[in-house]
Formats: C-alpha cells, sequence, structure tokens
C-alpha cells in the first residue's frame, strides 16, 4: 500500500470519531463530508479514545453500552454504568458486537438475485436500481388493489423504527406487520395480561427476593433480560440487606442458572405448571394463604393436590409440601417462569400457573415479588401479530404478494424449516433488509442491507424495565461501512417514490428527522416541565445514552378461580411420538453464546466455551451417564437423533446433571448460511420438531417431540473440542465449597481454611 492510499483509508475512519455527536463529547452532527486525517477534527486527539452512550441491539433486552472508539474505529464496548438494566455490565454477545459491525461476511451494498432463488447467486447494484425495483414491485399491487398482499416480518421493534414501520404499512394499506423471534414472549405476556397486569410483561424483583421458584428460567444466561438478572441475584445473595437468598432451580436439564442454585428439582418435563399449582394448592390446604377467597381457590385447585401430582412430576409429595410451605412463609418469595416452561404447546397455561402461585404467595405488587411495570414512554408499536403460522397461510394460499423483511430468518429460526422454506418460495417477491446472507436472505430476490446497530440511529423502550420508565438511545459511533443504508432511511425514500401525496409522519428526509420528530413529541408530552428546551434535552438524552425515571408500579390486574380457571393447565404437556418408539424427551435450550442462532456469524462467540459444557465451535447432545453406560455410549460417540419429523447426527456429552429420561440440544448450529463461521457446523436440533404452536398465542413449542438415540453411526467418534479436560478433580481440591454460616465469619474478617485446607 502506497502512502497516498493509506491517508485515503484513514481518512474513511477519521470522522466516526465525533458521529453519535452529543454523547458526552461533541457537539457537532455527523458530517456529509468524508476529511482527510492530515485535518483531523476539532475534538479528536490520535490515540486518545471517544465514548459514545448507544443501545446493544444483540439480542431484545435492552442493554444500554458505551462505545469505546479510537481513530474512527469500535475498539470495545461496555455496559452503561447509569443504565438501569446493564448497571455497567454486558454479556459475551453484547461484548461480541464489534465483530457484528467488522465481520467480514456483511453484506456492503444492495443486490438483486441472479441465479435460481435460494442458491445465493446475486449481483451488486446501485441504491437507486433496488428503490426503484422495489417500488415497482408494490406500485404493481396498489395498481392491482391488492395492497394487503404486502407483508412485513420483523423481530420485536418497540420504539421509534417500528412506529415507521407501522406508519408506511398503514399508509400503503396493508395490517400485516407481524413480528416474531424464537424465543418470544407471547405466552409470558399475554399470562401476564390476564392474572398479573394489563401492562404485559412485569418486572421480576429478583434482587429483593428471599425465596427464588425459578420454573425453568435460565435468566443468568438467555432469559428476558440475563444481565439485569445476573447483576439481581449477586445482589440478591450478597447478604446487605439481612437475608441471603435462596434459590430453587426446577427443571429437567440443569441450566447455567440451575447450576448457581441451592437446589435443583429434576421434574418431569412438562409437568411443571402442574407442579406450581399443586404447591398453590398445598399452600392453601395448609392454611397458609388468608385471603377472603381461600375456599374458592381450594375447590378450584383440587385437582392438582400433591399426591396426584407427585406421579406425574416424578417429584415426592412431601417436597412438594416442603416448597410450599417455604415459598408462603418466606416474606418475600417469587416464582418466575422461563423458556423451557414456556415451549410446551401448553406454555400459556404455564405461565398463568406460576402467576397464581405468585398471586396465593402474596407476592403481586409486592417487594422482592412481581412488579407490574409502569406504562412506557411509548407503546403499542409491535406488529399485530406474533405468529409466524399467518405468515406461512398467507404464502400457502397465494394472499402474500411482497415480503420485507428485517432483523429475522424464519427459514432458520422455525421448527420445522423446510415446510417454511416452501412456504416463502410460494411468494412472488421477497426484499430482504439483513446486513448478512442468512437462510432467509438467501431466499430473497432483492437485498437492502441495513447498517449494523453500531453505525445507526434508533431508540428502544424495554419490557423488562427494571420496574422503570425507560428509554434508550441508539446513535451510530462510526461513518457506516460500504454502501449500506438504515432500513428507516430506504422506507422513508421508498414511500416518496411510491404517493407523492403521504401523512406527515412520512415526509421526513432520513430516519434521523423521523426519530427526532419523534422525540419533539415525547418531550412536550413528558419532559418540557423538566427542562428548558428541546435542544438541551435532546444532548442530554444523547450524553446519558436515553432517560429512566422511577414512577411506581403499574396497574395490577384482578385475579380469581373463576378468571383463570380455563387457562390452567389440564395436565402435563403433550409430546409427539410413541413412548416405545421414542423413549427419550428432547429439551432444546438456546445457546449462552449464540441464542436462537444469530451469534453464529461470530468467531467471537464460536470460541467461547459453553459454560456447562465447555465445548467450542459445534453442537452435540447431551446424555445422562445411567443412560449412556446402559446404551454404551462414551463421549464424542455420534449417534443418530430421530423423532417423528426428522433426524440429526450429533456427538454425545456425558451430562450428569439431565434426566435419564431425557436428551438435550442447544439451539444455534447447523446454518447453511450465515457466513463463513456459522455454515455448515454440526446439525440444526428445529429439523426434529414438528410445526407446534401454543393455540391461544402463537408462541413457538419448542419441547414437544420425544426422541430416539440410536447408537450405530457412520461417522464413528469425534473429539469434541472443549476447554476442559476432566470432570474429575483427581483429589486435588480444584472446587472448594463453603457454608452461608462459614461464609459469614470469612466476610467479618476470618481467614480459617477450608475444604482441602486451603
Amino acid at each position: 500500500m502506497d502512502r497516498r492510499d493509506f491517508l485515503k483509508m484513514i481518512g474513511l475512519g477519521s470522522l466516526g470519531a465525533v458521529v453519535g455527536a452529543g454523547a458526552g463529547l461533541s457537539a457537532k452532527p455527523p458530517g456529509a463530508k468524508l476529511i482527510p486525517y492530515v485535518i483531523p477534527p476539532e475534538d479528536v486527539v490520535p490515540g486518545v479514545a471517544n465514548y459514545y452512550a448507544s443501545l446493544c441491539a444483540e439480542c431484545s433486552a435492552g442493554c444500554g453500552i458505551h462505545v469505546k472508539v479510537q481513530e474512527g474505529r469500535v475498539k470495545k464496548i461496555e455496559g452503561n454504568p447509569e443504565h438501569p438494566i446493564s448497571n455497567g455490565k454486558l454479556c459475551a454477545r453484547g461484548q461480541a458486537g464489534v465483530q457484528s459491525l467488522y465481520n467480514p461476511d456483511r453484506i456492503l451494498g444492495p443486490m438483486k438475485r441472479r441465479g435460481a432463488r435460494g442458491d445465493g447467486d446475486f449481483v451488486a447494484i446501485e441504491w437507486s436500481e433496488a428503490i426503484s425495483l422495489l417500488a415497482t414491485k408494490l406500485s404493481e399491487l396498489q395498481e392491482d388493489k391488492k395492497t394487503s398482499g404486502l407483508y412485513f416480518l420483523t423481530s420485536p421493534e418497540r420504539g421509534h423504527r417500528g412506529a415507521l414501520i407501522n406508519d408506511f404499512m398503514r399508509s400503503f394499506g396493508s395490517k400485516h406487520h407481524i413480528n416474531y423471534e424464537l424465543y418470544g414472549q407471547n405466552n409470558l405476556r399475554d399470562a401476564a395480561r390476564l392474572s398479573i397486569s394489563p401492562g404485559g410483561v412485569p418486572h421480576y424483583d429478583i434482587e429483593h427476593s428471599d425465596f427464588l421458584l425459578s420454573f425453568g428460567a435460565d435468566f443468568t444466561s438467555t432469559w428476558l433480560s440475563p444481565v439485569q438478572y445476573s447483576n439481581g441475584l449477586g445482589r440478591m445473595r450478597d447478604d446487605l440487606h439481612g437475608t441471603r437468598g435462596r434459590l430453587v432451580q426446577i427443571e429437567p436439564r440443569m441450566s447455567l442458572t440451575g447450576a448457581s442454585a441451592d437446589e435443583w428439582v429434576p421434574a418431569r418435563p412438562g409437568s411443571e405448571g402442574v407442579l406450581a399449582l399443586s404447591m398453590a394448592y398445598a399452600i392453601v390446604e395448609k392454611g397458609l394463604y388468608k385471603g377472603a377467597d381461600a375456599a374458592a381457590w381450594k375447590t378450584a385447585l383440587k385437582g392438582y393436590r400433591p399426591k396426584r401430582t407427585s406421579a406425574l412430576s416424578e417429584i415426592g409429595e412431601a417436597r412438594i409440601y416442603a416448597l410450599a410451605k417455604e415459598f408462603a412463609k418466606t416474606k418475600k418469595s417469587l416464582a418466575i417462569a422461563g423458556e423451557n416452561v414456556s415451549s410446551y404447546e401448553n406454555g400459556f397455561s404455564n405461565h398463568v400457573a406460576v402467576n397464581i402461585l405468585n398471586h396465593i404467595g402474596g407476592n403481586i405488587a409486592a417487594k422482592g415479588g412481581v412488579v407490574p411495570n409502569p406504562r412506557a414512554f411509548l407503546s403499542g408499536v409491535n406488529g399485530v401479530s406474533g405468529k409466524i403460522s399467518e405468515l406461512t397461510e398467507a404464502a400457502l394460499s397465494s394472499r402474500a404478494k411482497v415480503l420485507l423483511v428485517h432483523n429475522a430468518n424464519p427459514v432458520f429460526t422455525t421448527p420445522g424449516a423446510m415446510k417454511t422454506r416452501d412456504a416463502l418460495d410460494k411468494i412472488p417477491f421477497i426484499a430482504s433488509f439483513s446486513s448478512f446472507m442468512d437462510e432467509t436472505t438467501a431466499m430473497a430476490d432483492l437485498i437492502l442491507p441495513s447498517h449494523t446497530y453500531l453505525e445507526d440511529w434508533g431508540d428502544d423502550f424495554p419490557e423488562v424495565s427494571a420496574g422503570k420508565r425507560i428509554a434508550t438511545i441508539m446513535q451510530p459511533a462510526v461513518v457506516p461501512f460500504g454502501k449500506t443504508k438504515s432500513m428507516g432511511d430506504t422506507l422513508l425514500e421508498l414511500s416518496k417514490v411510491l404517493d407523492g401525496s403521504l401523512p406527515s409522519a412520512l415526509k421526513h428526509d432520513d430516519f434521523k428527522s423521523y426519530l427526532t420528530a419523534g422525540w419533539k413529541a415525547l418531550y412536550r408530552k413528558e419532559f418540557s416541565s423538566t427542562s428548558p428546551s428541546f435542544d438541551i434535552f435532546w444532548n442530554k438524552l444523547l450524553q446519558n445514552g436515553g432517560i429512566w425515571k422511577s414512577s411506581g408500579a403499574g396497574k395490577k390486574s384482578a385475579i380469581s378461580p373463576s378468571k383463570v380457571k380455563s387457562s390452567m393447565p389440564n395436565g402435563p404437556a403433550r409430546f409427539d411420538g410413541d413412548e416405545k418408539k421414542f423413549p427419550f424427551y428432547l429439551m432444546l435450550y438456546p445457546s449462552t453464546a449464540h441464542s436462537d442462532g444469530s451469534g453464529a456469524k461470530n468467531p467471537w462467540l464460536q470460541e467461547l466455551p459453553d459454560p456447562m459444557t465447555s465445548v467450542v465451535w459445534g453442537s452435540w447432545v447431551e446424555i445422562n451417564p445411567k443412560t449412556a453406560k446402559g446404551m454404551g455410549l462414551k463421549e464424542g460417540d455420534v449417534v443418530t437423533v430421530s423423532s417423528p419429523s426428522g433426524s440429526v447426527e450429533l456427538p454425545v456429552y456425558i451430562y450428569p446433571a439431565v434426566r435419564p429420561d431425557t436428551v438435550s440440544i442447544p439451539i444455534g448450529q447447523g446454518h447453511t448460511a450465515l457466513g463463513r463461521y456459522a455454515k455448515g457446523r454440526s446439525a440444526s436440533p428445529l429439523d426434529l420438531l414438528p410445526f407446534r404452536e401454543d393455540k391461544k398465542t402463537g408462541a413457538i413449542a419448542l419441547n414437544s417431540t420425544r426422541v430416539s438415540v440410536t447408537v450405530k453411526s457412520a461417522r464413528g467418534t469425534e473429539k469434541l473440542t472443549k476447554l476442559e479436560g476432566s470432570t474429575n478433580e483427581m483429589g486435588r481440591g480444584i472446587v472448594q465449597t463453603v457454608t452461608p454460616k462459614e461464609l459469614k465469619k470469612l466476610k467479618k474478617g476470618g481467614s480459617g481454611s477450608h475444604g482441602s485446607g486451603h
């Protein structure tokens, strides 16, 4: 590289240090032109880092972040210490966000399909051609009076980007904005609206709880808001408020949270909701519930007596009574239901059951319990449906004519993926806004790549909001790479091409101006009395990374036996497959690193050891040691896992913390696209599943099938790539234990030995 090319290259990055102006560093807006680094911006000192407050978009938790930028390049991402969700912490996926920005497989400009649909053969085009091509397809729908044939599939959008999508769809004449994610919160949200609060997802006050009963909620790893809840668990356990909180984890396969629990209860898969109601009955039966409607609850719950549910859950009757008594007698107790409990066909009913247990325990709207969240600053901007089946049915019936996809990959994340692929293949035209060639984007006819969240404007109003009203701002930290464009900019430009008489909401020049206009409206409604001008308010918003206000608990829903009786689980969840032919329950769980598979594109996450097995760069099937011994299996043996819907081949990991009648597999690997780091690694366990939804909410039922494990495989044995050498300490005293009583002595300054004399 000669000197001239070198100066050009660093000139492209120089401006990035001042993009995101207002993050406490500069009041200058992002420039429209590149300035050679030989004339550096005033507020940029070579070698000195700048920091920008923004929003992490690697998952839906809504954590606030600080982005470190040096010489126009993002160097590091950390949690915003002032943000009530992240509290200065950030998970591995958030840390790896740097690789979403600098990934070598990013799509850096618009492309159109050249070959057969799905074979990934695209040719680069200019933005003018891309906008014109999509506008032509949409104009044809307008001319044919078939505007309802436009479908827009996104992940949940809780901010002004979601509002823009809704404005665009409304002005076009379509109601079909569908939001979808594999581990969505449809069941939790709808059950909460019925039995906790009309506001939906509540705040689980783990921090102040003294007894936490977790039904399959891996809240330190993947559930809802793991950074927030991991912080909460740490404070629950720190003994600062006089009591060290106790955690009991009820789940068939021990998760990362289960490994942190004081007690693991391996209930039979699908029995968790019944077990929760059994505890509720035990509390009422023993007179520990003092409500005036105790008799009505006892009648409503009589079918869930511990004597009966003990056989269903395979948890002893005495153990059920003991847990119920501890839950009722602990002043600040809390029960939560996580992704495993939600992933059965009766997931909604299971959530209702756990909410009933909280009600009987007196934990609704109580400190250390379930607190209804206050009204969000901006709400109601998510899609009109969370049912992916609405899209596939429209495709198969030829009602869907044009599909727009943003931040969703249903071809990979939907059980029975080939059926989803076949359905989408019937849609005449598909346009994707993805920055990566994932499985769904590979089926597109047109790709209009968006910025990553480190290059874009946006905001978020988290559902899991720590009991506060929270708004988080996303602002660009660097100049966008290549020729990507904000999805919001693309929609606004498309609107102008389609129709000159647009509603005022769509007449903005770019998405930043749309976003600013939205915040001006919020300022007038919520903040004008506390800030002298919008400009001052906006600059402070950018400096802080958002705004959060304590405003008390939200509205509480009334709950009664008659209201929830029809929503209670009738019995254990249903599983596909004959028990004799398919003797094992299949439990799928989201990977700590890859979640639903979207993280598999980043090599840092591929190299991150799984916290329970230490395996990297692949998938495995977990089998109990007793089961493995009976089948003659050892670690690394490749087995065929089969269900009524399909089969996969995976190496065995001998895992003592899974029930003998259950096998478990992480979700996240098995991609056929998504770049060099994700493609072709292991198999996707979603291929084993039938397409099942909770009929009330549309939530995907991931734990809905039984499987068989066949020892013979042509692949023989494969050595698992993992960090650990052995789970045996070999007498070295590596793992030290200390009782809570001994811990108190140590905290007071003691330094006595424990364990192996250390």
